[in-house]
């Protein structure tokens, strides 16, 4: 039998990944200090700190990945464009837009994945406190099982 305080810690472990708003790291620290100080205390509790866990080393993988992809697009594009602006002083300034580079379209992509990655990562932590709270077991999608 699942008591309400177990449902409690259960959801604050989940609840506490938004620290990180607080604290630098804080999606890490509010959840592992949680679940290490009651995870023999209960299977319920520890299976859900272990999918807190697991789901906010997965999201650092993935945004380590996107952001290393989006990098190189960013330099190359940089180092190719830096003829953009012709500064002939205050009274003759110019920018020159021309057609966007197919660049720009793959870095913009990127840009948008994460802003939709973040949004739903935002989405799944509610979820998952609320099954928590109601007692049921929550399996974070597209998460690596680090911890077993």
């Amino acid at each position: 039998m699942i008591t309400n305080h177990q449902k409690n810690i259960a959801t604050f472990i989940h609840l506490s990944t938004f620290s990180r708003f607080l604290v630098p790291l804080g999606n890490f620290i509010g959840p592992i200090i949680l679940w290490t100080t009651n995870k023999e205390k209960s299977e319920f509790i520890d299976q859900h700190g272990k999918q807190a866990i697991n789901f906010q080393i997965s999201i650092l993988l993935y945004t380590l990945i996107i952001g290393m992809l989006t990098i190189p697009f960013f330099i190359f594009k940089l180092a190719s464009g830096l003829d953009f602006i012709d500064w002939n002083g205050f009274h003759d300034f110019h920018l020159n837009i021309g057609k966007p580079s197919p660049l720009l379209y793959i870095t913009g992509g990127l840009g948008f994945l994460a802003v939709v990655g973040f949004i739903l990562e935002l989405i799944f932590i509610v979820i998952a406190s609320l099954k928590a709270r109601d007692g049921e077991l929550y399996q974070y999608p597209l998460t690596i099982n680090f911890l077993k």
